[in-house]
């Protein structure tokens, strides 16, 4: 394989390995702990596991809008993103490793969700439960599953990555 499309494809492993880990620890969480119960609690209530579903998108925005609508808006919208971020990562050689690397997770979390949204009649599945101690005015953060760390990880690494580079080209340009 030529070392262009082997740059192009490694990282899609992770992609992989989201899912996976996604959907095992969500198939894990749907078996050991009852719905809408907490599991089990680490380090005195910070951290908890539970299990509970999302039918919005972050922080269930949208979870009251109509099964047809959040369809449309949470399931095939999204996965017409995943296309076209897909179509631009291949075409494009302008991504460093890293940044591919960072896509390649963004892609990996949103097709863990996506599989919920497809295949789980009660919306996405989270089960991470972290105490927030009021900050923002929320006593816990809103819960949140592997997928979603990854989405959010990946895309702040990628920010920073962005940011960084249209420095180091502006710092280059003026020399």
């Amino acid at each position: 394989m030529q070392e262009s499309l082997r740059r192009k494809f490694l990282p899609l492993l992770l992609t992989g390995l989201v899912v996976l880990a996604d959907q095992i620890t969500k198939w894990l969480v749907s078996i050991l702990v009852k719905p809408w119960t907490v599991g089990f609690t680490i380090w005195d209530d910070f951290f908890r596991i539970i299990h509970v579903y999302n039918p919005g998108i972050a922080f269930s925005i949208g979870g009251s809008l109509s099964d047809s609508v959040r369809g449309v808006l949470f399931g095939l919208m999204p996965l017409l993103v995943i296309v076209i971020v897909l179509i631009v990562y291949f075409r494009s050689d302008e991504f460093s490793v890293l940044q591919r690397w960072c896509i390649a997770g963004i892609i990996g979390g949103g097709l863990g969700n996506l599989i919920d949204r497809f295949f789980r009649a009660e919306g996405v599945l989270d089960f991470l439960d972290v105490k927030f101690y009021g900050i923002f005015g929320l006593e816990r953060w809103p819960t949140f599953n592997i997928a979603d760390s990854s989405v959010v990880i990946c895309g702040i690494i990628l920010m920073l990555s962005l940011v960084l580079g249209i420095r180091e080209r502006k710092d280059e340009s003026d020399e």
